[in-house]
Protein backbone atom coordinates (compact mmCIF):
# COMPACT_ATOMS: atom_id res chain seq x y z
CA UNK A 1 0.00 0.00 0.00
CA UNK A 2 1.36 3.55 -0.86
CA UNK A 3 1.95 6.44 1.31
CA UNK A 4 -0.59 8.36 -0.99
CA UNK A 5 -3.54 5.81 -0.29
CA UNK A 6 -2.68 5.63 3.11
CA UNK A 7 -3.62 9.27 3.42
CA UNK A 8 -6.90 8.84 1.38
CA UNK A 9 -7.40 6.61 3.56
CA UNK A 10 -7.07 8.84 6.46
CA UNK A 11 -8.57 12.05 4.63
CA UNK A 12 -11.61 10.01 3.92
CA UNK A 13 -12.25 9.46 7.88
CA UNK A 14 -11.59 13.12 8.71
CA UNK A 15 -14.13 13.92 6.13
CA UNK A 16 -16.78 12.01 7.11
CA UNK A 17 -16.61 12.61 10.41
CA UNK A 18 -16.78 16.57 9.24
CA UNK A 19 -20.34 15.43 7.64
CA UNK A 20 -21.71 13.38 10.43
CA UNK A 21 -20.49 16.72 12.83
CA UNK A 22 -23.58 18.54 10.31
CA UNK A 23 -25.41 15.33 10.16
CA UNK A 24 -25.78 15.31 14.02
CA UNK A 25 -26.74 19.01 14.22
CA UNK A 26 -29.49 18.61 11.84
CA UNK A 27 -31.23 15.60 13.01
CA UNK A 28 -32.82 13.64 15.95
CA UNK A 29 -30.35 11.46 18.29
CA UNK A 30 -32.77 8.56 16.90
CA UNK A 31 -32.36 9.07 13.41
CA UNK A 32 -28.89 9.81 13.64
CA UNK A 33 -28.21 6.60 15.21
CA UNK A 34 -30.63 4.44 13.24
CA UNK A 35 -29.73 5.84 9.73
CA UNK A 36 -25.79 7.74 10.17
CA UNK A 37 -23.59 5.14 12.38
CA UNK A 38 -24.04 2.06 10.67
CA UNK A 39 -22.68 3.95 7.55
CA UNK A 40 -18.57 2.89 7.25
CA UNK A 41 -16.54 5.83 4.92
CA UNK A 42 -14.42 3.61 2.16
CA UNK A 43 -12.10 6.49 0.27
CA UNK A 44 -11.49 9.61 -1.01
CA UNK A 45 -10.10 10.59 -4.25
CA UNK A 46 -9.65 14.02 -3.66
CA UNK A 47 -13.30 14.74 -5.04
CA UNK A 48 -15.72 11.94 -4.33
CA UNK A 49 -16.01 10.82 -0.91
CA UNK A 50 -17.01 7.01 -0.86
CA UNK A 51 -19.51 5.61 1.57
CA UNK A 52 -20.57 2.01 2.39
CA UNK A 53 -23.95 1.22 3.65
CA UNK A 54 -25.61 -1.47 5.26
CA UNK A 55 -28.33 -2.46 2.13
CA UNK A 56 -30.08 -1.59 -0.79
CA UNK A 57 -32.87 -0.57 1.76
CA UNK A 58 -30.80 1.65 3.42
CA UNK A 59 -29.85 3.45 0.50
CA UNK A 60 -33.60 3.84 -0.86
CA UNK A 61 -34.29 4.82 2.41
CA UNK A 62 -31.16 8.23 2.88
CA UNK A 63 -32.21 8.68 -0.66
CA UNK A 64 -36.12 9.79 0.52
CA UNK A 65 -36.04 10.86 3.61
CA UNK A 66 -32.47 12.57 3.81
CA UNK A 67 -30.34 13.59 0.74
CA UNK A 68 -31.12 17.16 0.91
CA UNK A 69 -29.29 16.84 4.55
CA UNK A 70 -26.45 14.79 3.12
CA UNK A 71 -25.61 17.44 0.27
CA UNK A 72 -25.34 20.04 2.79
CA UNK A 73 -22.68 17.61 4.50
CA UNK A 74 -20.85 17.13 1.63
CA UNK A 75 -20.94 20.95 0.59
CA UNK A 76 -19.67 21.73 4.65
CA UNK A 77 -17.31 19.11 3.92
CA UNK A 78 -15.77 19.02 0.82
CA UNK A 79 -17.34 22.52 -1.11
CA UNK A 80 -19.65 22.59 -3.39
CA UNK A 81 -18.21 20.57 -6.24
CA UNK A 82 -17.98 17.34 -3.94
CA UNK A 83 -19.15 14.42 -4.77
CA UNK A 84 -20.46 11.23 -2.96
CA UNK A 85 -20.49 7.72 -4.49
CA UNK A 86 -21.32 4.75 -2.59
CA UNK A 87 -22.03 0.74 -2.58
CA UNK A 88 -24.03 -1.72 -0.52
CA UNK A 89 -21.98 -3.92 2.01
CA UNK A 90 -23.74 -7.00 1.11
CA UNK A 91 -22.81 -6.97 -2.62
CA UNK A 92 -19.43 -4.71 -2.74
CA UNK A 93 -18.18 -4.06 -6.12
CA UNK A 94 -15.59 -6.08 -7.74
CA UNK A 95 -12.17 -4.64 -7.48
CA UNK A 96 -12.21 -3.07 -11.05
CA UNK A 97 -15.65 -2.15 -10.91
CA UNK A 98 -15.79 1.61 -10.00
CA UNK A 99 -19.16 3.43 -7.87
CA UNK A 100 -21.15 5.53 -9.80
CA UNK A 101 -20.24 9.14 -10.39
CA UNK A 102 -23.27 11.18 -8.65
CA UNK A 103 -23.11 14.64 -9.68
CA UNK A 104 -24.15 17.12 -7.69
CA UNK A 105 -27.73 16.89 -8.07
CA UNK A 106 -28.27 13.46 -7.67
CA UNK A 107 -26.59 12.76 -4.31
CA UNK A 108 -27.20 8.90 -4.04
CA UNK A 109 -27.18 6.44 -7.08
CA UNK A 110 -27.06 2.89 -7.00
CA UNK A 111 -24.42 1.08 -8.36
CA UNK A 112 -24.28 -1.31 -11.78
CA UNK A 113 -22.85 -4.20 -9.83
CA UNK A 114 -22.43 -7.88 -11.71
CA UNK A 115 -22.37 -9.81 -7.98
CA UNK A 116 -25.90 -7.36 -7.10
CA UNK A 117 -27.57 -8.60 -10.81
CA UNK A 118 -26.68 -12.25 -9.62
CA UNK A 119 -27.89 -12.34 -5.96
CA UNK A 120 -31.06 -10.94 -7.59
CA UNK A 121 -31.20 -13.57 -10.40
CA UNK A 122 -30.74 -15.74 -7.56
CA UNK A 123 -33.57 -14.74 -5.64
CA UNK A 124 -36.00 -14.49 -8.70
CA UNK A 125 -34.76 -18.00 -8.98
CA UNK A 126 -35.75 -19.06 -5.54
CA UNK A 127 -39.11 -17.61 -6.13
CA UNK A 128 -40.02 -19.44 -9.09
CA UNK A 129 -38.73 -22.32 -7.55
CA UNK A 130 -41.52 -21.82 -4.80
CA UNK A 131 -44.09 -21.01 -7.22
CA UNK A 132 -43.57 -24.39 -8.86
CA UNK A 133 -43.20 -25.88 -6.11
CA UNK A 134 -46.83 -24.74 -4.96
CA UNK A 135 -48.34 -24.92 -7.92
CA UNK A 136 -50.94 -27.23 -7.13
CA UNK A 137 -51.78 -24.89 -4.12
CA UNK A 138 -54.69 -23.09 -5.28
CA UNK A 139 -55.83 -19.38 -5.05
CA UNK A 140 -59.34 -20.68 -3.09
CA UNK A 141 -57.51 -23.01 -0.79
CA UNK A 142 -55.12 -20.30 -0.15
CA UNK A 143 -58.20 -18.33 0.59
CA UNK A 144 -59.83 -20.60 2.63
CA UNK A 145 -56.60 -21.17 4.56
CA UNK A 146 -56.23 -17.53 5.20
CA UNK A 147 -59.94 -17.00 6.72
CA UNK A 148 -58.85 -19.96 9.35
CA UNK A 149 -55.11 -18.85 10.14
CA UNK A 150 -55.19 -14.81 9.63
CA UNK A 151 -55.83 -13.06 12.98
CA UNK A 152 -57.74 -9.89 11.81
CA UNK A 153 -55.62 -6.49 12.22
CA UNK A 154 -57.64 -4.14 14.37
CA UNK A 155 -57.96 -0.70 12.05
CA UNK A 156 -57.79 1.81 14.96
CA UNK A 157 -54.34 0.56 15.81
CA UNK A 158 -51.92 3.06 13.26
CA UNK A 159 -49.01 5.63 13.36
CA UNK A 160 -51.06 8.41 13.49
CA UNK A 161 -52.27 7.47 16.64
CA UNK A 162 -49.28 5.82 18.26
CA UNK A 163 -48.05 8.34 21.22
CA UNK A 164 -44.22 8.78 20.15
CA UNK A 165 -42.10 10.10 22.61
CA UNK A 166 -38.30 9.21 23.70
CA UNK A 167 -39.35 6.09 25.29
CA UNK A 168 -40.31 4.31 21.72
CA UNK A 169 -39.37 6.55 18.61
CA UNK A 170 -36.20 4.69 17.73
CA UNK A 171 -39.16 1.38 17.34
CA UNK A 172 -41.88 3.63 15.77
CA UNK A 173 -38.94 5.06 13.57
CA UNK A 174 -37.99 1.42 12.56
CA UNK A 175 -41.61 0.15 12.38
CA UNK A 176 -42.60 3.08 9.69
CA UNK A 177 -39.51 2.13 7.60
CA UNK A 178 -40.28 -1.38 7.16
CA UNK A 179 -44.24 -0.64 6.42
CA UNK A 180 -43.42 2.00 4.30
CA UNK A 181 -40.83 -0.66 1.87
CA UNK A 182 -41.41 -4.02 3.72
CA UNK A 183 -39.55 -7.28 2.26
CA UNK A 184 -35.95 -7.53 1.02
CA UNK A 185 -32.52 -8.87 2.82
CA UNK A 186 -32.15 -6.06 4.37
CA UNK A 187 -30.96 -5.04 7.77
CA UNK A 188 -34.61 -4.57 8.87
CA UNK A 189 -35.38 -8.27 8.29
CA UNK A 190 -36.54 -9.16 10.49
CA UNK A 191 -37.79 -6.94 12.60
CA UNK A 192 -37.98 -7.48 16.48
CA UNK A 193 -40.25 -5.27 18.89
CA UNK A 194 -39.75 -6.09 22.55
CA UNK A 195 -40.81 -4.68 25.85
CA UNK A 196 -43.00 -4.87 28.72
CA UNK A 197 -46.61 -5.59 28.81
CA UNK A 198 -48.54 -2.51 27.98
CA UNK A 199 -46.24 -0.69 26.02
CA UNK A 200 -47.82 -0.58 22.49
CA UNK A 201 -45.84 -3.59 21.08
CA UNK A 202 -48.92 -4.72 19.75
CA UNK A 203 -50.41 -1.76 18.35
CA UNK A 204 -46.80 -1.09 16.50
CA UNK A 205 -47.03 -3.81 15.09
CA UNK A 206 -50.70 -3.69 13.95
CA UNK A 207 -50.03 -0.25 12.52
CA UNK A 208 -47.43 -1.65 10.62
CA UNK A 209 -49.49 -4.18 9.20
CA UNK A 210 -52.50 -1.45 8.17
CA UNK A 211 -50.01 0.61 6.64
CA UNK A 212 -48.95 -2.25 4.39
CA UNK A 213 -52.19 -2.96 3.49
CA UNK A 214 -53.37 0.31 2.91
CA UNK A 215 -50.24 1.59 0.95
CA UNK A 216 -49.49 -2.12 -0.80
CA UNK A 217 -52.38 -3.49 -1.69
CA UNK A 218 -51.17 -6.48 -3.59
CA UNK A 219 -48.83 -7.74 -0.58
CA UNK A 220 -50.39 -10.63 1.46
CA UNK A 221 -49.80 -9.54 4.67
CA UNK A 222 -51.12 -12.53 7.88
CA UNK A 223 -50.97 -11.08 11.74
CA UNK A 224 -51.30 -14.06 14.61
CA UNK A 225 -50.31 -14.45 17.92
CA UNK A 226 -47.71 -17.06 18.44
CA UNK A 227 -50.25 -19.23 20.42
CA UNK A 228 -52.26 -19.38 18.05
CA UNK A 229 -49.82 -20.02 15.12
CA UNK A 230 -49.36 -22.87 17.66
CA UNK A 231 -52.99 -23.83 18.45
CA UNK A 232 -53.61 -23.86 14.89
CA UNK A 233 -50.49 -26.11 13.91
CA UNK A 234 -51.64 -28.63 16.51
CA UNK A 235 -54.83 -28.58 14.75
CA UNK A 236 -53.68 -29.36 11.32
CA UNK A 237 -51.18 -31.73 12.43
CA UNK A 238 -53.89 -33.00 13.89
CA UNK A 239 -56.27 -33.32 10.69
CA UNK A 240 -52.98 -34.10 8.91
CA UNK A 241 -53.11 -30.39 6.87
CA UNK A 242 -49.09 -29.88 8.00
CA UNK A 243 -48.23 -29.70 4.92
CA UNK A 244 -51.25 -27.20 3.55
CA UNK A 245 -50.03 -25.25 6.95
CA UNK A 246 -46.42 -24.52 5.61
CA UNK A 247 -47.56 -23.67 2.17
CA UNK A 248 -49.87 -20.84 3.28
CA UNK A 249 -47.29 -19.55 5.45
CA UNK A 250 -44.58 -19.61 2.83
CA UNK A 251 -46.94 -17.58 0.14
CA UNK A 252 -47.35 -14.56 2.37
CA UNK A 253 -45.39 -11.34 1.54
CA UNK A 254 -45.32 -10.06 4.94
CA UNK A 255 -45.91 -12.30 8.19
CA UNK A 256 -46.37 -10.95 11.49
CA UNK A 257 -45.77 -12.65 14.54
CA UNK A 258 -46.93 -11.36 18.11
CA UNK A 259 -45.07 -12.56 21.08
CA UNK A 260 -42.66 -14.77 19.68
CA UNK A 261 -41.49 -15.74 22.97
CA UNK A 262 -44.15 -18.13 23.88
CA UNK A 263 -43.20 -20.55 21.08
CA UNK A 264 -40.26 -21.27 23.77
CA UNK A 265 -39.58 -25.20 24.37
CA UNK A 266 -42.29 -26.14 21.92
CA UNK A 267 -40.26 -28.46 19.69
CA UNK A 268 -42.12 -28.98 16.58
CA UNK A 269 -43.91 -25.33 16.97
CA UNK A 270 -40.26 -24.28 16.65
CA UNK A 271 -39.57 -26.19 13.68
CA UNK A 272 -42.52 -25.40 11.74
CA UNK A 273 -41.02 -22.18 12.42
CA UNK A 274 -37.77 -22.22 11.24
CA UNK A 275 -38.68 -23.63 7.81
CA UNK A 276 -41.60 -20.56 7.10
CA UNK A 277 -38.91 -17.83 8.38
CA UNK A 278 -35.88 -19.85 6.15
CA UNK A 279 -38.44 -19.68 3.64
CA UNK A 280 -39.91 -16.53 3.59
CA UNK A 281 -36.47 -14.54 4.44
CA UNK A 282 -34.63 -16.44 1.09
CA UNK A 283 -37.46 -15.16 -0.91
CA UNK A 284 -37.52 -11.59 0.18
CA UNK A 285 -40.09 -11.03 2.50
CA UNK A 286 -41.13 -9.34 5.54
CA UNK A 287 -40.75 -10.51 9.10
CA UNK A 288 -42.04 -8.74 11.76
CA UNK A 289 -42.10 -10.21 15.26
CA UNK A 290 -42.62 -8.82 18.85
CA UNK A 291 -41.20 -10.32 22.44
CA UNK A 292 -41.22 -9.36 26.02
CA UNK A 293 -37.50 -9.52 25.68
CA UNK A 294 -34.55 -9.18 23.45
CA UNK A 295 -33.44 -12.46 21.39
CA UNK A 296 -30.14 -12.48 23.83
CA UNK A 297 -32.92 -13.11 26.80
CA UNK A 298 -35.83 -15.44 25.10
CA UNK A 299 -34.75 -19.02 26.13
CA UNK A 300 -36.47 -22.37 25.62
CA UNK A 301 -35.39 -21.30 21.91
CA UNK A 302 -33.44 -23.12 19.76
CA UNK A 303 -29.92 -22.18 18.73
CA UNK A 304 -30.58 -21.98 15.22
CA UNK A 305 -33.90 -19.92 15.46
CA UNK A 306 -32.43 -17.30 17.83
CA UNK A 307 -29.07 -16.98 15.29
CA UNK A 308 -32.27 -15.64 12.95
CA UNK A 309 -33.99 -13.28 15.12
CA UNK A 310 -30.77 -11.48 15.15
CA UNK A 311 -30.10 -11.24 11.59
CA UNK A 312 -32.30 -8.07 11.73
CA UNK A 313 -32.82 -5.62 13.76
CA UNK A 314 -34.20 -4.88 17.40
CA UNK A 315 -35.56 -1.81 18.91
CA UNK A 316 -37.67 -1.53 22.29
CA UNK A 317 -40.15 0.29 23.55
CA UNK A 318 -39.25 1.75 26.90
CA UNK A 319 -41.56 2.65 29.82
CA UNK A 320 -43.70 5.99 28.98
CA UNK A 321 -41.77 9.50 30.54
CA UNK A 322 -44.33 11.59 32.17
CA UNK A 323 -44.94 13.74 29.15
CA UNK A 324 -45.66 10.58 27.38
CA UNK A 325 -48.47 9.39 29.82
CA UNK A 326 -49.78 12.87 29.46
CA UNK A 327 -50.20 12.91 26.29
CA UNK A 328 -51.59 9.32 26.11
CA UNK A 329 -54.24 11.19 28.64
CA UNK A 330 -54.92 13.76 26.48
CA UNK A 331 -55.46 11.37 23.38
CA UNK A 332 -57.60 9.26 25.16
CA UNK A 333 -60.11 12.27 26.67
CA UNK A 334 -60.02 13.54 22.98
CA UNK A 335 -61.58 10.84 21.58
CA UNK A 336 -63.89 10.54 24.19
CA UNK A 337 -64.67 14.07 23.98
CA UNK A 338 -64.23 14.10 27.84
CA UNK A 339 -62.06 16.38 30.21
CA UNK A 340 -61.35 15.66 34.15
CA UNK A 341 -60.06 18.04 36.46
CA UNK A 342 -56.42 18.98 36.38
CA UNK A 343 -55.59 17.04 39.46
CA UNK A 344 -57.13 14.10 38.88
CA UNK A 345 -54.67 13.90 35.53
CA UNK A 346 -52.01 14.74 37.66
CA UNK A 347 -52.98 11.89 40.22
CA UNK A 348 -53.47 9.19 37.03
CA UNK A 349 -50.09 10.35 35.35
CA UNK A 350 -48.07 9.95 38.61
CA UNK A 351 -49.65 6.78 39.89
CA UNK A 352 -49.85 4.58 36.52
CA UNK A 353 -46.39 5.08 35.33
CA UNK A 354 -45.30 1.83 33.68
CA UNK A 355 -48.24 0.46 32.02
CA UNK A 356 -49.88 2.27 28.94
CA UNK A 357 -52.87 -0.31 28.75
CA UNK A 358 -53.12 0.28 32.71
CA UNK A 359 -53.63 4.09 32.22
CA UNK A 360 -56.45 4.09 29.10
CA UNK A 361 -58.11 1.31 31.52
CA UNK A 362 -58.09 4.06 34.01
CA UNK A 363 -59.13 7.03 31.70
CA UNK A 364 -62.16 4.31 30.17
CA UNK A 365 -63.07 3.83 33.69
CA UNK A 366 -63.45 7.47 35.02
CA UNK A 367 -64.60 9.10 31.72
CA UNK A 368 -67.37 6.28 31.67
CA UNK A 369 -68.41 7.29 35.45
CA UNK A 370 -68.69 10.71 34.23
CA UNK A 371 -70.62 9.70 30.91
CA UNK A 372 -72.98 8.10 33.67
CA UNK A 373 -73.27 11.40 35.58
CA UNK A 374 -71.35 10.29 38.47
CA UNK A 375 -68.90 13.05 39.85
CA UNK A 376 -65.11 11.93 39.43
CA UNK A 377 -63.43 12.81 42.58
CA UNK A 378 -59.85 12.32 43.89
CA UNK A 379 -61.05 9.50 46.00
CA UNK A 380 -63.16 7.58 42.84
CA UNK A 381 -60.00 7.74 40.60
CA UNK A 382 -58.05 6.48 44.01
CA UNK A 383 -60.31 3.52 43.76
CA UNK A 384 -60.14 3.08 39.89
CA UNK A 385 -56.43 3.02 40.03
CA UNK A 386 -56.49 0.49 42.99
CA UNK A 387 -58.94 -2.10 40.92
CA UNK A 388 -56.62 -1.68 37.71
CA UNK A 389 -53.11 -1.81 38.64
CA UNK A 390 -52.10 -4.91 38.52
CA UNK A 391 -49.66 -6.43 41.36
CA UNK A 392 -46.63 -7.63 39.75
CA UNK A 393 -43.10 -8.91 41.07
CA UNK A 394 -41.62 -5.80 40.51
CA UNK A 395 -44.50 -3.85 42.13
CA UNK A 396 -45.85 -5.51 45.18
CA UNK A 397 -46.09 -2.50 47.00
CA UNK A 398 -47.72 0.92 46.63
CA UNK A 399 -46.72 3.94 47.79
CA UNK A 400 -49.70 4.74 49.74
CA UNK A 401 -49.30 1.54 51.65
CA UNK A 402 -45.18 2.60 52.01
CA UNK A 403 -46.41 6.36 53.56
CA UNK A 404 -49.12 4.28 56.00
CA UNK A 405 -46.52 1.68 56.82
CA UNK A 406 -43.90 4.74 57.51
CA UNK A 407 -46.33 6.92 59.50
CA UNK A 408 -47.40 4.62 61.86
CA UNK A 409 -43.90 3.13 62.75
CA UNK A 410 -42.95 6.98 63.86
CA UNK A 411 -46.29 8.06 65.18
CA UNK A 412 -47.18 10.64 62.63
CA UNK A 413 -49.86 11.23 60.11
CA UNK A 414 -49.55 10.54 56.65
CA UNK A 415 -50.24 14.22 55.79
CA UNK A 416 -47.09 15.45 57.88
CA UNK A 417 -45.30 12.97 55.40
CA UNK A 418 -46.73 15.56 52.45
CA UNK A 419 -46.50 19.10 54.23
CA UNK A 420 -43.52 21.66 53.92
CA UNK A 421 -42.73 21.01 57.58
CA UNK A 422 -39.16 21.19 58.35
CA UNK A 423 -39.42 19.32 62.10
CA UNK A 424 -36.21 17.19 61.96
CA UNK A 425 -38.55 13.92 63.11
CA UNK A 426 -40.62 14.27 60.13
CA UNK A 427 -37.79 15.24 58.02
CA UNK A 428 -36.55 12.01 58.99
CA UNK A 429 -39.75 9.85 58.67
CA UNK A 430 -40.36 11.54 54.83
CA UNK A 431 -37.09 10.77 54.09
CA UNK A 432 -37.00 7.05 55.30
CA UNK A 433 -40.65 6.69 53.37
CA UNK A 434 -39.49 7.53 49.92
CA UNK A 435 -36.52 5.68 50.57
CA UNK A 436 -38.78 2.62 50.72
CA UNK A 437 -40.75 4.14 47.72
CA UNK A 438 -37.93 3.61 45.73
CA UNK A 439 -36.86 0.50 46.57
CA UNK A 440 -40.25 -1.43 46.82
CA UNK A 441 -42.91 0.06 44.48
CA UNK A 442 -41.38 0.83 41.14
CA UNK A 443 -42.00 4.14 40.61
CA UNK A 444 -40.50 6.70 38.72
CA UNK A 445 -38.64 9.48 41.06
CA UNK A 446 -40.67 12.12 39.33
CA UNK A 447 -44.06 10.03 40.32
CA UNK A 448 -42.48 9.89 44.16
CA UNK A 449 -41.63 13.03 44.61
CA UNK A 450 -45.59 13.61 43.62
CA UNK A 451 -46.88 11.59 46.30
CA UNK A 452 -45.16 13.42 48.50
CA UNK A 453 -46.52 16.48 48.60
CA UNK A 454 -45.41 17.63 44.81
CA UNK A 455 -41.59 17.56 45.30
CA UNK A 456 -38.98 18.00 42.68
CA UNK A 457 -37.15 14.46 41.47
CA UNK A 458 -34.14 16.37 43.39
CA UNK A 459 -35.51 16.04 46.65
CA UNK A 460 -36.23 11.97 46.34
CA UNK A 461 -32.57 11.66 45.21
CA UNK A 462 -31.23 13.57 48.32
CA UNK A 463 -33.42 11.31 50.16
CA UNK A 464 -32.41 8.45 49.36
CA UNK A 465 -29.02 9.37 49.11
CA UNK A 466 -29.53 10.73 52.65
CA UNK A 467 -30.75 7.37 54.22
CA UNK A 468 -28.44 5.40 52.82
CA UNK A 469 -25.54 7.15 54.36
CA UNK A 470 -27.45 7.39 57.82
CA UNK A 471 -27.96 3.77 57.86
CA UNK A 472 -23.81 3.59 57.62
CA UNK A 473 -23.51 6.13 60.28
CA UNK A 474 -26.54 5.92 62.64
CA UNK A 475 -26.96 2.55 64.28
CA UNK A 476 -30.77 4.09 65.17
CA UNK A 477 -31.89 4.86 61.36
CA UNK A 478 -30.44 1.52 60.54
CA UNK A 479 -32.64 -0.01 63.42
CA UNK A 480 -35.47 1.89 61.89
CA UNK A 481 -35.03 0.87 58.21
CA UNK A 482 -34.64 -2.93 59.23
CA UNK A 483 -37.97 -2.85 61.37
CA UNK A 484 -40.06 -1.16 58.47
CA UNK A 485 -38.07 -3.15 55.61
CA UNK A 486 -39.37 -6.21 57.52
CA UNK A 487 -43.33 -4.89 56.43
CA UNK A 488 -42.55 -5.14 52.80
CA UNK A 489 -39.98 -8.04 52.63
CA UNK A 490 -42.05 -10.45 53.57
CA UNK A 491 -45.19 -9.65 50.99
Amino acid sequence: MTNETTEQEKDCYVIWENCLRTIRENTTPEAFMTWFEPITPHSFDGESLVIQVPSHFFYEYLEAHFVNLMRKAIDVAIGAGGKLEYFIAETPPAENNKTADVPYTNLLKQPTNTQNNNTNNNQNQNTNNQTQHYNSFSREMYEHQKAVYATSLNKFYSFDNFIEGDCNRLARSMGFAVADKPGGVTSFNPLMLYGGVGLGKTHLIQAIGNHIIEHSAKKEVVYVSADRFTDLLIDALKNNKGDAFKQFFMQLDVLMIDDVQFLANKEKTQEIFFSIFNNLHLSGKQIIMTSDRPPAELTGMEDRLLTRFKWGVTADLKQPDLETRMAIIHRKLDERQQNLPDNILDYLVHSIDSNVRELEGAINSLTGLSENGIPVTMDVAKQIVEQIVQVTESKQVGIDEVQRAVAEYFAIGVDELKDKTRKKEIVIARQIAMYFAKEFTGFSLKSIGYHFGGRDHSTVIHAIQAVTEMIQEKREIRMYVEDIGKKFKSK
